[in-house]
């Protein structure tokens, strides 16, 4: 019996799929619910699962393809998986070989050793370490993953090959040295005029991946469509240093999360969202909506781009709740297994340059929000606090906003808001 192997349903904001990569070729047996392929849309990575065991006959689309719903990608014959055991040739990995190799069953019947093959590995390739493995030719099997299950992302195969390129002169110098004559003594020529040293000139052209299509779309809207403002403001963090010192070792152990700095941030902006409601609205045609509910987004980069998952009814969850939602989203959206849904939506985001060393910036506004809150480094300077200098560990922030529907006014008393929770917590707990 033939099972059809189909693209699934995509959300209905998403009109289409680029099929990225197999990680099965015909005639290669499948099991039950193993990943065939992947599909990349505008936001996330699509794994699509064998319906069934058995062997894959045909592929209908190659990779690069754009795919919608419903689509035919592959035939799995079914009834090739109830061959019995004894008549199937057993496939047993042999390090280093190149081709297979027969080897004697236990029962007498012939079987079949493969070399590790680079199938075997690209399953836990991500896409773009799989672009990477093909343009250099490594196998991905020699490749050490980093991430979740083994998975290999592109800077591990990144670091492979800078290994590689370091260890071959060292290893090839003796060798060069030894085979070089020693040529009779000459008479010294005049020394040739300096020559400039060129470095490589080479260049590459790569597609956008949809990804960063997507982004790319969004920030041009945004720009084109609102008028954008940043306001600044720098908040004094050692009374939220303080509490955290204070309380990270039973937090962690009550909660099995780690008290950061977000779960801070994102109360005081949904404080600050309750006293501005304008700042949490959006523009649609001619009116204003007020959403009378507050969906932070949290930006996350990854390999592929940055994306924003969305927490919902930020105002009803604990401090916890909120670290253990951002740890979770994190590691989901490296590992590319965050979906749709969790990226939809969202009223208001805060995006936190300081985890690259940002000190100052001013972010795009998540559009059709109205507004994005830019965290930065902490740094150590000199403020004055009741008359003396004191060091404080301090962070600039930026609030960008849609200055149509949000004024001058309320943008500053939204960062101040921010500012006050921030300096003293205790405002957030007293909603005052």
């Amino acid at each position: 019996m033939t099972i059809e192997v189909r693209v699934p349903q995509l959300p209905e904001s998403v009109a289409d799929a680029t099929l990225v990569s197999w990680h099965k070729k015909p005639g290669d047996a499948v099991a039950r619910d193993e990943n065939l392929v992947d599909l990349e849309t505008d936001k996330v990575v699509l794994e699509v699962p064998a319906p069934a065991a058995g062997i894959l006959t045909d592929i209908k689309l190659a990779d690069g393809t754009t795919v919608t719903s419903g689509q035919l990608l592959a035939v799995i014959d079914e009834a090739a998986a109830a061959i019995p055991a004894a008549a199937v040739p057993l496939a047993v990995a042999v390090p280093g070989a190149s081709a297979p190799a027969i080897l004697a069953a236990p029962n007498g019947a012939t079987a079949v050793a493969t070399a590790s093959a680079p199938g075997g590995a690209a399953a836990k390739l991500s896409p773009a370490a799989k672009r990477v493995v093909e343009e250099s030719g490594v196998n991905p099997g020699d490749v050490a993953g980093s991430g979740r299950d083994g998975r290999v992302s592109k800077s591990d195969v990144l670091n492979h090959l800078a290994a590689k390129d370091v260890a071959a002169p060292v290893a090839q110098a003796p060798a060069a040295k030894a085979a070089v004559p020693q040529p009779p003594a000459q008479p010294k020529a005049p020394p040739a005029p300096p020559v400039a040293a060129r470095g490589a000139r080479g260049e590459q052209r790569v597609p956008m991946t949809r990804l960063r299509a997507r982004i790319a779309d969004r920030m041009v809207q945004a720009q084109s469509t609102q008028a954008l403002l940043t306001s600044f403001n720098e908040v004094d963090l050692k009374a939220v240093n303080d509490l955290r010192a204070r309380y990270k070792d039973g937090f962690e152990k009550h909660y099995g999360v780690k008290l950061g700095f977000m779960s801070f941030f994102t109360k005081a902006c949904v404080e600050a969202l309750q006293k501005f409601p304008s700042v949490n609205a959006s523009v649609e045609g001619t009116d204003i909506l007020y959403h009378e509910y507050y969906d932070v987004g949290v930006a996350v980069s990854t390999e592929r781009g940055l994306i924003v998952p969305v927490l919902r009814d930020a105002d009803q969850m604990t401090f916890a709740d909120i670290e253990k939602s951002i740890a979770t989203f994190a590691g989901r959206a490296r590992a590319g297994t965050i979906t749709m849904e969790e990226l939809t939506g969202g009223t208001f985001t805060i995006t936190n340059g300081g985890t690259f060393g940002s000190l100052l910036s001013t972010p795009i506004v998540n559009s059709p929000q109205s507004a994005i809150l830019g965290m930065h480094k902490i740094q150590d300077r000199p403020v004055v606090v009741d008359g003396q200098v004191v060091v404080r560990p301090m962070m600039y922030v930026a609030l960008t906003y849609d200055h149509r529907i949000i004024d001058g006014r309320e943008a500053v008393q939204f960062l101040v808001t921010v500012k006050q929770c921030l300096e003293d917590p205790a405002r957030m707990v007293l909603k005052i």
